[in-house]
């Protein structure tokens, strides 16, 4: 008899649903079938049943956080069951230890996480039997029943075990010493808050934390565009001045000088030029470009994503959710007609299908099996399931996904660009831009409402002469990059490779797709909220000063560079692939946490954060409401007071007095010393980077007594 492990309750039951069973508690019982012919045990763990043990359990020295106890390095690992979790453990050992069991059948997810789970439950138990695996990308019944009929020795993807062990100790030791010695350090400075630090977590931090200070430091110039509408017979236009393709003028004079020039003269269309562009198919999705495209159309947050794909994946619909890769192998192509043929019932697609490809089997941009590693792409199983019976979000991502499908089938896109010169009497030269779509192709499919297309050009000729009906002087603002939003955040992470200077580790950190996996990112950016090192407004992510007192600590350490993920991505992939051997990359993690703590403590003496609200870091530390105050409230003489999203009066719960100031006003962050003083001199100093709509203006901000508001003063 055999005990087949899942990593949650509900792929278990999937896994079950193709035989005949009956449920139990903790379990179910397999009946007897052609593929167990003496039935089977199926049960689940409840995902990580276990965890690694805290430092004071290795060692009761050291749960005090002190630096002569540092670096925390154990002999050895050990893990110990998850708090709530030791009833379903029981009762997973009491089956593995029944005598007629002889084989356990490990069927958690295909890859490195789900590897290294069900083992340690099994390793934990102590039982020594023999273990096959389950191997699946998708929750269909076919599939199902192929897996187990298809089962893999436990000794091809023990490696892999190997490898996930190896990151998580090396993730513990990193994070536990780096975190540590940090927030004692700070800690001597008077910041009192726990400042935790990791291998994937502070590099992502780093690179947000670097935008915010683009951002700060840039100086916005303006300028001036010179508009002309000109009138050609029957048609119109407009046209931008230009000179040596630049089209902005840095005087205000000299562009209203080229516009009183140009009133009324007569104009003819000297050139037109046009650029054919053709567009291939998308490629499909992994769960990186599945999470920024939700994100930027539905602005769903990465996790929402990622446990929505994970609810069409658990009802057997979508193939597995965490996959890296964009490409499938000719087995799934071979069933892409089918799914097609089942979609075109539906109202959304029917206009869609048949697609004018019948099938891309032979087509290497989708289909190349040596861009397939543990996974597949994401794509609709033949399990297809009416849209309209699932919930909205479930429809959504339902949907990206088809359609994504579909237009695999597509011919691509091919549009026409136009650049109109046209002269303004024998001198003033404008450009025009416009575009025309030769072939929609794919576009079909995939279109984005808020895509704005360019103006379409009238049937102009060159040679077309005629005259400037008007003209006009547009002002504008040189603008600072934007701050990431979750989506971008996710490809960011995949693509951090960019940010190192190294070419060889750059390759690695590209090949081993970036900070983080795709099965850890979204989780990354909640770690990142939860500690209060990012908060996220309109899906826009913003810093705190925590994060920036975090990353100015660290200042060139290899734990804030993407370099120190792509060494150990190249490390650990090697131990996957049975190439490497895990204690001598744990050897070189343990040097590592010694010299973040010895070249902490040396830099600790260099360290200056007068420029940022510290206060605010301390104030979390203490117990909710009572925070420290920083100012005198201008109304009631009460106490001003950090509230997270804005400061705040803290006699409101007594006196009901409303005064406060957003933390965000008009996209700009407003420090906590901004607002100090503003409290005590009336005004800020001279804040930039506040923007409405395309224009950014900088100005100070002032508490108007006679309104009881805050004001802007330019």
């Amino acid at each position: 008899m055999k005990v087949i492990i899942a990593e949650k309750p509900d792929q278990a039951a999937a896994l079950a649903k193709p035989f005949p069973h009956k449920k139990q508690k903790g379990y179910i019982d397999i009946l007897p079938c052609s593929i167990f012919p003496k039935g089977a045990y199926m049960t689940w763990a409840v995902g990580h049943l276990l965890q690694l043990q805290a430092p004071e359990k290795y060692d009761s020295s050291w749960k005090s956080w002190k630096l002569e106890k540092l670096p925390i390095i154990p002999a050895r690992f050990q893990y110990e069951i998850s708090y709530g979790k030791r009833q379903q453990f029981q009762i997973i050992k009491s089956l593995l230890t029944k005598k007629e069991v002889t084989e356990i059948i490990h069927a958690g997810d295909a890859g490195r996480e789900g590897e290294l789970i069900i083992r340690n439950i099994i390793y934990q138990t102590g039982i020594q039997k023999k273990i096959t695996r389950l191997w699946i990308s998708s929750l269909t019944k076919n599939s199902i029943v192929k897996g187990f009929e298809n089962l893999k020795e436990e000794l091809e993807t023990r490696p892999l075990y190997h490898e996930a062990f190896s990151r998580a100790c090396a993730d513990w030791l990193v994070g536990m010493n780096a975190s540590r010695v940090l927030t004692i350090l700070l800690k001597e400075q008077g910041i009192s808050d726990v400042f935790s630090a990791g291998r994937v977590q502070t590099p992502t931090l780093s690179l947000i934390v670097k935008r915010e200070e683009e951002i700060e430091n840039f100086k916005s110039q303006p300028f001036w565009e010179v508009k002309a509408t000109f009138s050609m017979e029957e048609n119109e236009y407009e046209g931008t001045w230009v000179k040596e393709n630049e089209s902005r003028v840095n005087q205000k004079d000299l562009a209203e000088k080229i516009a009183a020039f140009c009133k009324n003269k007569q104009a003819e269309v000297t050139e037109m030029q046009t650029e054919r562009k053709e567009y291939n198919p998308p490629l499909l999705f992994n769960l990186s470009s599945l999470q920024a495209t939700a994100n930027k159309r539905y602005l769903f947050s990465p996790k929402k994503t990622l446990d929505t794909l994970q609810k069409l994946y658990q009802k057997g619909i979508v193939s597995y959710p965490r996959s890296d890769s964009q490409y499938v192998t000719k087995e799934e192509a071979l069933t892409f007609p089918d799914i097609l043929t089942k979609l075109s019932k539906y109202n959304d697609y029917q206009s869609l299908i048949p697609t004018p490809k019948s099938s891309i089997l032979h087509n290497p941009r989708f289909v190349n099996e040596k861009k397939v590693s543990d996974h597949y792409a994401i794509i609709p199983t033949e399990q297809v399931k009416d849209p309209s019976k699932l919930s909205a979000d479930e429809q959504k991502i339902y949907d990206l996904v088809i359609r994504r499908l579909i237009a695999a089938h597509y011919d691509k896109a091919i549009m026409d660009y136009t650049t109109v010169t046209t002269l303004v009497d024998g001198r003033a030269t404008f450009e025009s831009k416009g575009k025309q779509v030769i072939q929609e192709g794919w576009r079909k499919v995939i279109f984005d409402q808020k895509e704005k297309d360019e103006d379409l050009l009238p049937p102009i000729q060159k040679g077309d002469q005629g005259n400037v009906k008007s003209v006009r002087v547009k002002e504008g603002k040189t603008q600072p990059p934007k701050r990431f939003t979750e989506g971008q955040l996710i490809t960011l992470m995949k693509t951090a490779g960019k940010y190192i200077e190294n070419e060889e580790l750059e390759k690695v950190l590209r090949e081993t797709e970036g900070l983080g996996t795709e099965a850890t990112r979204a989780g990354i950016i909640s770690i990142l909220q939860d500690r209060q090192y990012i908060k996220i407004q309109k899906n826009i992510v913003y810093p705190t000063d925590k994060a920036k007192v975090l990353i100015r600590s660290l200042g060139s350490s290899i734990l804030a560079s993407p370099e120190m993920t792509a060494k150990w991505e190249q490390r650990l992939k090697e131990i996957g692939l049975g190439q490497a051997e895990a204690s001598q990359f744990m050897e070189q993690v343990k040097k590592l946490c010694q010299k973040i703590i010895s070249d902490s403590v040396t830099s600790a003496k260099a360290w200056s954060f007068q420029d940022l609200d510290t206060s605010s870091i301390k104030a979390k530390s203490k117990k909710r409401g009572k925070s420290t105050p920083f100012g005198t409230c201008p109304e009631c003489g009460g106490g001003i007071v950090d509230k997270g999203v804005l400061f705040g009066c803290n006699q409101y719960s007594k006196t009901k007095c409303t005064f406060a100031i957003s933390k965000t006003i008009l996209g700009k962050r407003i420090t906590q010393t901004a607002v100090k003083k503003l409290l005590t001199e009336g005004k800020t100093d001279k804040i930039d980077g506040f923007s409405k709509g395309e224009r950014s203006f900088s100005a100070f901000l002032v508490w108007d007594k006679n309104s009881k508001k805050i004001s802007f003063e330019f």
